[in-house]
């Protein structure tokens, strides 16, 4: 039964109420509370029931037959939620907005916040250590503005881009964005790209927020980045009903102001996550975030997405970890009260978006009892933090949270005693019903002598006075008891003393729930007053731990302060790719990079396995991590500052646009040649590979003599075509190098080892033996490769005597033909005589 298909005059007035409430939501499955569940009607039950692997059953909605409907507890909600999300379902909650026990009718509902794959607050599926962006982008035909919030932390940045779908992509992709809020659908390309090619969420809205939170672009003076900024928050605040109470002011991002890398920079060079498995594990990442908070694990990825190029504040992180690593007791010590610090940024956020539990308030508190000590440190080593340690927020949750509150907010055990009077009386009402009907027991046997005499009690009648049939004549009418219920053995009656008590045991439970939730609350939104301030001191912190964290990775992985120049250089000493050294057992080969003001382009050669990728891999992580603010893997290293990396390593297909190896090479050299400056650095390994062989030189040797020509920069250049290194002796700013290897007795050591000068021989048949290829096979191959190389010689020979008979033969040929026309005079011929003599002079040609 589709929800359309219903008469809506026959349903009862709760499933009028759904249907209203859901005309709303048209797109989103609606959460709709009932009691303690929360159920899905019509097509949304279907749909939940399926993708949740629920049972779906039936409900009577005053129609003849009955919808259909499927439910989840509401105690244990967020999980169906987070699955749902995360198969890009919108989830809308629609709570209880008024107390069934005081409402009298039909209990008022509503929806209290939309949740979409950007938007999750509380998530187990989403990994804490990095940012959850929602982003919006706005298309002015000369620039995209790109802003993109992170609703748990309260992060909102905004950006100006150039008009180009790769750069918008590469942005998106590299900061992580869950979810893209567009204006309209009129831009089917990019849709297409961000919902087909990269899994990524898309939703329209065409308004934008009016004044509503003004302050949060009030400092930003170009009228279309505010608008995308509004165009955003209308999204979140009236689409989806949040509470942007927790964010900071937008920051405007200048993408100039960092090192650019595209994605496919970022995916090459392995930052985030490996290219075979998509992992974190064994990524630039994994290696150096020895973070304590997830706070300092996001701010070490934003400084490894965004190295920096601007001197003074690399040097400045450079003299924090040199002081660190002087001062290694007080890093050991602000390292372990780091290590007390949860995650302030999230607690925030959940703060101001209403699902805030106590022992969220637990872990904040927490947090601030290690802030006194972290500031002293702070203040020992000489950093310029100025730490807020939030005392009177620390006092207020010390005496006001229990230390080991339930999950939810409705089963009491929140607040302390001591905290509130009224709340200690309710609490020893409860305590003291016990006492007080042991105590009223005895006390009645005395005054009646009616020895058997009990007080006993039942959900059903409550407390009673229990007499059994023989002594009902004791009970004495001056009592003014109640009869209460007859049993075959014995009466129950209720006094006017117990009745009394029994209203206040019985109501002192609930009221003690009602008022700690209450005091909870204004507990909460005291927090809450500070949010800016708690805000301020996770930035501090998260810093700190990111500064801790890569002053660690110096000392364990013996890492050096580089050098930075202005003279285009680079001269690093024995330098390590920091990954490979780490994962692998074997004695890792160190290797020096160097390449003076005059030397722009090393071409690499060498053979397969050897080592070549690796070595160029090596020189970007080191570049990266210097201008993030890192030492680095060498024993020496003089860096220039970049402004962009290219990288073209390794062959894959797009299968999803349909396009080849060659065709992928050959745009991301494009985009590499395209984007370039002179203080860049280009990777290209074996580019021109994917096509025939002398295509692939051609192009190869046209690129490399493009970039010496017009780009300049730092290039690396590997390649398999050994007559590309004839390039040094034509262009002086290319320097071959090769990757050394050692052959013996048909068998061949990679010695991955850089050196100066060229190698002429590829070792393609050894690398074969090296992986297992059959014996007979590999014989096969190295009788076809001595016949070719034969052949190639023989074939290079015959071309030279041809070139050089043919040479002889014109040389000799031109004499003569000189000699001939010299003893022509044009002016005495007649025209039967010249015609004579130009016949005579082609004959001699033939």
């Amino acid at each position: 039964m589709k929800r359309n298909e219903v008469n809506r005059n026959e349903l009862s007035p709760m499933m009028k109420q759904y249907m209203e409430i859901k005309d709303q939501y048209e797109h989103e499955l609606l959460f709709y509370r009932l009691g303690d569940f929360y159920e899905l009607f019509f097509e949304d039950g279907e749909t939940a029931s399926r993708e949740l692997e629920l049972t779906l059953t039936g409900k009577n909605a005053g129609l003849e037959t009955r919808i259909p409907m499927c439910g989840v507890p509401f105690h244990s909600v967020n999980p169906y939620i987070e699955k749902l999300v995360m198969k890009g379902y919108k989830v809308a909650l629609c709570e209880q907005l008024e107390n069934p026990k005081e409402t009298k009718g039909m209990v008022k509902r509503g929806v209290v916040q939309v949740i979409s794959k950007g938007t999750m607050i509380d998530s187990d599926l989403l990994p804490e250590q990095e940012n959850h962006y929602i982003a919006s982008i706005m298309d002015y035909t000369y620039i995209y503005v790109l802003c993109y919030a992170d609703i748990r932390t309260g992060t909102l940045c905004v950006m100006a881009i150039p008009h180009s779908k790769e750069k918008l992509m590469s942005e998106i992709l590299n900061l992580g964005i869950l979810e893209v809020i567009l204006k309209d659908n009129n831009d089917l390309e990019l849709i297409s790209l961000l919902k087909g090619t990269y899994h990524i969420e898309v939703s329209y809205e065409e308004n934008s927020l009016k004044e509503e939170y003004a302050h949060l672009y009030e400092n930003i003076e170009e009228e279309h980045l505010k608008m995308s900024i509004k165009h955003l928050l209308y999204y979140l605040v009236v689409r989806e009903l949040k509470d942007l109470s927790h964010m900071s002011p937008a920051t405007i991002v200048f993408p100039d102001d960092y090192l650019e890398m595209d994605v496919h920079t970022v995916r090459n060079l392995e930052l985030m996550e490996t290219l075979r498995l998509k992992e974190r594990t064994y990524s630039l990442i994994w290696l150096i975030d020895k973070c304590k908070t997830s706070m300092g694990s996001r701010k070490l990825k934003k400084w490894l997405m965004n190295p920096l190029k601007n001197k003074t504040l690399i040097e400045d992180r450079y003299n924090k970890i040199d002081v660190l690593n002087t001062e290694f007791i007080l890093k050991e010590r602000l390292r372990e009260a780091l290590y007390n610090v949860y995650d302030i940024e999230r607690i925030c956020g959940k703060l101001a978006c209403g699902n805030l539990n106590a022992r969220d308030l637990l872990q904040l508190k927490n947090s601030l009892k290690y802030l006194p000590e972290i500031k002293e440190i702070s203040q020992d080593l000489k950093f310029n933090f100025e730490i807020n340690t939030h005392p009177d927020i620390y006092d207020l949750l010390e005496k006001a949270i229990y230390e080991n509150p339930p999950i939810t907010l409705k089963e009491g055990y929140l607040i302390k005693e001591g905290y509130h009077s009224e709340l200690d009386e309710l609490k020893q009402i409860r305590s003291g019903g016990k006492s007080f009907i042991a105590d009223f027991e005895n006390k009645l046997k005395e005054q009646t002598k009616i020895k058997n005499l009990k007080v006993g009690y039942n959900k059903v009648f409550g407390y009673f006075i229990e007499i059994t049939k023989g002594q009902i004549n004791l009970v004495n009418p001056d009592l003014h008891w109640e009869r209460r219920q007859t049993l075959t053995n014995c009466e129950r009656f209720i006094s006017p003393e117990l009745k009394e008590k029994e209203a206040l045991i019985l109501n002192a439970e609930e009221k003690i729930i009602e008022l700690e939730y209450n005091l909870f609350i204004e507990v909460k939104n005291k927090i809450k007053e500070t949010l800016m301030e708690l805000k301020a001191t996770a930035e501090i912190l998260s810093e700190l731990d990111a500064l801790s964290s890569l002053a660690v990775c110096a000392e364990e992985y013996h890492f050096v302060r580089p050098t930075l120049n202005e003279n285009h250089i680079i001269d690093i000493k024995e330098g390590r790719h920091p990954v490979i050294e780490k994962v692998n057992n074997f004695q890792y080969v160190n290797n020096d990079c160097s390449m003076d003001a005059s030397i722009n382009t090393l071409l690499i050669t060498g053979p397969n396995m050897s080592g070549k990728s690796t070595y160029m891999r090596q020189l970007a992580v080191i570049i990266i991590l210097a201008q993030m603010g890192s030492f680095v893997p060498a024993s020496k290293a003089n860096l220039p500052i970049i402004d962009k990396i290219f990288t073209r390593i390794g062959a894959s297909d797009d299968l999803v646009s349909g396009e080849s190896t060659f065709m992928v090479e050959m745009k991301e050299a494009k985009n590499a040649i395209c984007n370039a400056t002179e203080n860049s650095l280009i990777l290209f390994d074996e580019l021109g590979r994917g096509t025939a062989t002398y295509d692939g030189m051609s192009l190869a040797k046209a690129i490399l003599e493009y970039i010496s020509k017009h780009i300049r920069c730092k290039t690396l250049f590997s390649t398999h075509y050994h007559e590309l290194t004839e390039l040094e002796r034509t262009i002086g700013s290319i320097k071959n190098i090769h990757v050394s290897a050692k052959e013996e007795n048909g068998t061949i050591t990679f010695l991955h080892k850089i050196k100066t000068g060229a190698v002429d021989k590829s070792y393609g048949i050894h690398v074969a033996r090296l992986a297992g290829m059959p014996e007979e096979l590999l014989n096969r191959a190295d009788e076809i490769l001595s016949y070719y190389e034969s052949k190639s010689k023989k074939k290079k020979n015959e071309e030279d005597n041809i070139q050089l008979t043919i040479a002889f033969t014109e040389e000799k040929e031109c004499d003569v033909l000189q000699e001939k026309l010299k003893e022509i005079d044009p002016l005495r011929l007649t025209p039967m005589e010249a015609i004579n003599k130009l016949y005579e002079l082609k004959e001699l040609t033939k």
